[in-house]
Formats: C-alpha cells, sequence, structure tokens
C-alpha cells in the first residue's frame, strides 16, 4: 500500500482546510486509515480514524467536534477536514494504514505510512 498525503499549508486561526490521502497498492486489504500529527519536539500522536469498509470513525480527544474523517472509496482516498484550527495544530499530518481490523489508535498498530503534510495555523 502506498500513501500520499496533501493539502497541508499556512492559515489562521479559526480556519478550515482539508487533508486527503491517497492510497494505492493493495487498498483492498486495507482495514482501517488513520491520521496522526506530529509537532516540533513532540512525540506522534493519533488524531482519528476510519474504517475503509464500513466507514466507522473514531477521534482523539484533540479532534472530536473539530474534525472529521471520510472517505471516497472510488478513488482510494481518505481526507482529514479540520475546522476551527487552533495554533497548537500546527503540525506534519500523515496518514497511515493498518492491515488487521479494529480501531487503532497506536503508531505501532499500522502497517504502512505516507509523508508528512505541514500544517501551520497562525495566530
Amino acid at each position: 500500500v502506498q500513501l500520499q498525503a496533501s493539502g497541508g499549508g499556512l492559515v489562521q486561526a479559526g480556519s478550515s482546510l482539508r487533508l486527503s490521502c491517497a492510497a494505492s497498492g493493495r487498498t483492498f486489504s486495507t482495514y482501517v486509515m488513520g491520521w496522526f500529527r506530529q509537532a516540533p519536539g513532540e512525540e506522534r500522536e493519533f488524531v482519528g480514524v476510519i474504517t475503509w469498509s464500513g466507514g466507522v470513525t473514531y477521534y482523539a480527544d484533540n479532534a472530536k467536534g473539530r474534525f472529521t474523517i471520510s472517505k471516497d472509496n472510488a478513488k482510494n482516498t481518505v481526507y482529514l477536514q479540520m475546522n476551527s484550527l487552533k495554533p497548537e495544530d500546527t503540525a506534519v499530518y500523515s496518514c497511515a494504514a493498518a492491515l488487521r481490523p479494529g480501531i487503532r489508535t497506536s503508531t505501532r498498530a499500522y502497517d504502512y505510512w505516507g509523508q508528512g503534510t505541514l500544517v501551520t495555523v497562525s495566530s
């Protein structure tokens, strides 16, 4: 599975941004797609996840109510819609794919990673 994340950029606080993660390769075997982020000097943290087939989502507290994950099976693409962005949302956002079923929040549970896309939120 190859993953390509895009859509990052510089935005002002309160703005919205949509990230995309295009998957290719053996996507039929992918069970869940996750979004993670890593701020400068911090560890990578879980943002949210969506199951590939049923579209079930689960979010970390840092994303609940502001971020929404969706997917387009026809395009093999997963999206992360981010609203009401805050300066503390500044990070490199990465998508990942897990081949085992179940909601996965740990980085260790994911088998494939895309390169990150930088989101910078100015105050």
